[in-house]
């Protein structure tokens, strides 16, 4: 390999006396790897696996490299829940803990009804309004508010919409988690429900969280309760979240004595998350 090198460097040179300057590419020379993945640590991360990754044998081992994606998690902040067990898949972690969000849109009631299907809309119907009583969460200032006739609402997450496509679905299966907040009223029984459905591409459910329905008698406990659920294991196929909630007052008074809902919640998260 050597000498034909050196045979074609030769013959260059011997070709340039007579036709003018060889056009041949100067050779890559190799970078120190502690060096490399400094640089890689200031580059936005989609450049550093869609582009650097491919340049060469040397780039592409430090783009994939533990070492790197552990150091970015690091100097990011995205601390895995046990780092003990985080033997590989740092750049997995990585992608997951950034691209985490809630995948909700108006959870918190603060643009009206706006996003929400609404299923069912008995009695004086669904209301936005200021929480009765504070919620843990003091950035929580409104909730949404059930009736005296069953009020439900709905959103569907195109999960491929949001960023998660097919394959990384299906080969990663990473977990999918919810969660709601709801409360009573004092001086009025209600009642509340819950179903979260993993959809396949025909929108049909391959997973469900359907918990029983949660009966309130009067003068029971205002405060917020938190429901959640993680999906684990699912299964190839989910392409879409089916997130529907709501409820209703039971002694059917006029205006807005129902369930009161809030903070909703459905996240793609790593298993070593938080």
């Amino acid at each position: 390999m050597g000498s034909s090198q050196s045979s074609g460097s030769a013959s260059g040179n011997h070709k340039s006396s007579a036709a003018g300057p060889s056009t041949s590419l100067p050779q890559a020379w190799p970078v120190p790897v502690e060096i490399l993945e400094e640089i890689f640590l200031h580059l936005p991360p989609h450049q550093v696996v869609g582009v650097c990754r491919s340049v060469c044998h040397q780039w592409g081992e430090v783009a994939d490299s533990e070492s790197l994606w552990r150091e970015r998690c690091r100097r990011e902040r995205y601390r895995p829940r046990d780092p003990s067990k985080m033997t590989k898949d740092w750049r997995l972690f990585y992608f997951l803990c950034r691209k985490r969000r809630n995948l909700l849109k108006n959870p918190k009631a603060e643009n009206g009804m706006t996003d929400w299907q609404i299923l069912e809309n008995g009695g004086d119907k669904w209301c936005a309004e200021g929480v009765l009583v504070p919620h843990p969460n003091e950035t929580i200032q409104q909730n949404f508010v059930t009736t005296y006739g069953m009020c439900m609402k709905s959103q569907l997450i195109d999960l491929e919409v949001e960023g998660y496509n097919p394959s990384f679905m299906d080969r990663l299966q990473p977990e999918i988690r919810i969660s709601d907040w709801y409360a009573p009223r004092q001086d009025c029984g209600s009642k509340y429900e819950i179903c979260v459905e993993l959809m396949n591409k025909k929108k049909k459910p391959v997973k469900t969280f359907a918990p029983e329905t949660i009966y309130f008698d009067t003068w029971d406990s205002r405060n917020w309760t938190r429901i959640s659920h993680v999906f684990q294991k699912y299964g190839p196929g989910v392409r879409y979240i089916r997130y529907t909630h709501g409820g209703r007052d039971k002694q059917n008074w006029g205006r807005w004595f129902g369930i009161h809902v809030t903070g909703s919640c459905v996240e793609i998260c790593s298993a070593m998350d938080p």
